[in-house]
């Protein structure tokens, strides 16, 4: 098959920590994007990303609005705090514009669903940011699972727990900007790669926790420096129960600053009755086999790997910029859907709102 070297016109809206750390390098690598605009409420934000990955006559905005008027445009990516992914996603899809937005989808399911249903009326493509799909490690357990090594899996754990790192930069940790504090920031990238990992997309109900008991506690240890009292408004570990519609148990853990030495973060835990594998220390598998318990902890970092499609060496946002760009061009499904995502932000809720009410949550 001939390489698709058609460039695509893509502007950015968001040029802050992510869109330099991930999205703008990622694509900077990718022969095929051409970075046409950059749009960031501070303009100096916007210019500096521009220098450094735009093209010659790249154009700076400081009102995403103008962005989406320039028809040129094929592609946006939203980088922006949660509170606006919403309202400038459905405003780019309307503008005739494929988004790829940064996780979580919106700041709730209610928005997050608004996202969805201009997606469908609008015919464009719609993707996520939930680059940990896209690890050796992620794609060698979804290899498994679909060859159905684990048989029916019915146990998981979403795991995305830190001993003391909070992270201090941004809006993180304002509740009004974001939704929510680890639940929201990490854990939906755990909760996101265990039910694609498990191929299960239905929650039936929930039960959710949340704590704050760490968050004003100094000096507080953190990796990234202690943080004003003040600033601090979302809860610092969640927690999660989760019963699928087919009876399966997904237990949900987040937390930014939790005393625990087993720290670990947007990794899965999967249960079957064939086998089950677990991401401690890369891949292990387990199970019986001639009525012995085995462990097969495959060799990750070996090349030409057929469940891995890329080489070898390819990054995970590598990889995630790299299928977009496949779905725009080619007309194919995004390899994160927009209805995937919105289960997760439906999840996500249910924890809150149990956490809130002290009952489970009854998805309808």
């Amino acid at each position: 098959m001939a390489e698709n070297t058609a460039k695509v016109r893509i502007g950015i809206i968001g040029c802050g920590g992510i869109a330099n750390g991930k999205h703008l390098p990622a694509l900077s690598r990718q022969k095929r994007a051409s970075i046409v605009a950059f749009c960031d409420i501070i303009e100096e934000r916007a210019k500096k990303a521009a220098l450094k990955y735009g093209t010659e006559d790249a154009r700076v905005y400081t009102d995403y609005k103008e962005l989406l008027k320039d028809k040129s445009i094929e592609v946006v990516h939203v980088l922006t705090p949660n509170r606006s992914h919403s309202f400038i996603t459905v405003a780019a899809l309307e503008a005739g514009k494929h988004v790829m937005c940064e996780k979580p989808m919106a700041i709730n399911a209610e928005e997050a669903k608004k996202m969805l249903d201009a997606s469908k009326k609008t015919g464009k493509k719609l993707t996520i940011g939930y680059q940990n799909r896209h690890r050796a490690d992620s794609l060698y357990a979804k290899m498994e699972v679909t060859n159905n090594a684990l048989g029916e899996i019915y146990f998981a754990k979403a795991t995305a727990l830190r001993r003391r790192a909070v992270p201090t930069w941004g809006v993180f940790l304002n509740e009004y900007e974001q939704g929510g504090g680890p639940l929201i920031d990490i854990g939906t990238h755990a909760l996101d790669l265990t039910l694609w990992c498990m191929d299960n997309f239905s929650p039936a109900y929930c039960v959710g926790t949340t704590y704050k008991k760490l968050g004003n506690v100094f000096p507080s240890g953190n990796d990234w420096g202690d943080w004003k009292k003040e600033d601090f408004t979302v809860e610092d570990s969640a927690f999660g129960f989760i019963v699928m519609e087919n009876g399966a148990t997904v237990l949900l853990e987040s937390s930014w600053a939790l005393n625990i030495l087993d720290a670990r973060e947007a990794v899965t835990t999967l249960c079957g009755t064939a086998g089950g594998l677990d991401m401690n220390d890369g891949v292990r598998l387990n199970g019986i086999r001639n009525g012995r318990q085995f462990v097969l902890k495959p060799n990750l970092a070996a090349g030409g790997a057929a469940f891995y499609d890329g080489a070898a060496n390819e990054l995970p946002e590598d990889r995630e910029a790299r299928l977009w760009l496949d779905a725009v061009t080619l007309d194919k499904t995004p390899f994160v859907t927009p209805e995937q995502a919105y289960c997760v932000s439906r999840i996500l809720d249910g924890i809150y709102v149990s956490a809130k009410t002290g009952k489970p949550f009854y998805f309808v």
